[in-house]
């Protein structure tokens, strides 16, 4: 599965994929307002850091707008893939777009029955929306598993790009679901790799080897 950054934000950005685990990158017109930049020049400044998948999302809300920006948007980095939402409009503007060749990541996706929509439209991606699901008192991880399974048994080629994750137990359900991808906010991303005992680990092994060396040193 691969780790997505879900922001807008360069500096975390490059704190991030100087890990070497950064699969890509997720965007909405919200993250994008945050940082006060261009749109394009930003996007374009992502996708330099950024060899992977970077979601650029249109505003527009009917087809014709869409493909207009979405056209627009694909030629600004050839890693750049068009957000569109899971509208009937989206999913014209979808259709339309991936017969050009076009990558789209269809996003706001709350059902199986909208997920194959958009597999059916030719999308790239398809973004269900986990945490959102939760807030409302539903399951989101099962819906990321039943779109899974729905893809395999019906060889969808589309990648289930798992969306609104709230902490590590979101992106380890959605991991076992068989998500292609999982995107996460910073502070999301930060928590993967803290653990306490790693910590308390390494900071015994550090007391340890300095003890060793100062002994070393007196029988010198």
């Amino acid at each position: 599965m691969l780790l997505f950054l879900d922001t807008a934000n360069l500096d975390e950005i490059r704190e991030i994929a100087e890990w070497g685990v950064l699969g890509g990158i997720t965007t909405n017109p919200t993250l994008v307002v945050k940082e006060h930049q261009d749109f394009k020049r930003l996007v374009k400044d992502i996708c330099k850091i950024v060899s992977g998948p970077v979601s650029a999302e249109v505003t527009a809300t009917d087809t014709e707008g869409m493909l207009k920006e979405g056209r627009d948007i694909a030629t600004w980095a050839d890693n750049v893939i068009v957000k569109c939402p899971l509208t009937p409009a989206g999913l014209a503007a979808t259709s339309a777009l991936s017969r050009d060749g076009i990558k789209v990541d269809v996003t706001l996706c709350f059902s199986v029955n909208q997920a194959i929509l958009a597999a059916r439209a030719g999308a790239y991606f398809v973004s269900p929306f986990v945490g959102r699901l939760d807030d409302i008192n539903e399951d989101g991880c099962a819906l990321v598993e039943h779109i899974v399974e729905v893809f395999h048994i019906q060889g969808y080629e589309t990648q289930v790009l798992a969306a609104s994750l709230r902490g590590p137990q979101h992106v380890t359900r959605c991991a076992t679901a068989g998500a292609h991808c999982a995107t996460m906010p910073y502070k999301v991303f930060k928590m993967l790799v803290s653990h306490p005992l790693t910590d308390s680990g390494l900071e015994r092994f550090l007391e340890d080897w300095k003890s060793a060396k100062s002994g070393v040193a007196a029988k010198g």
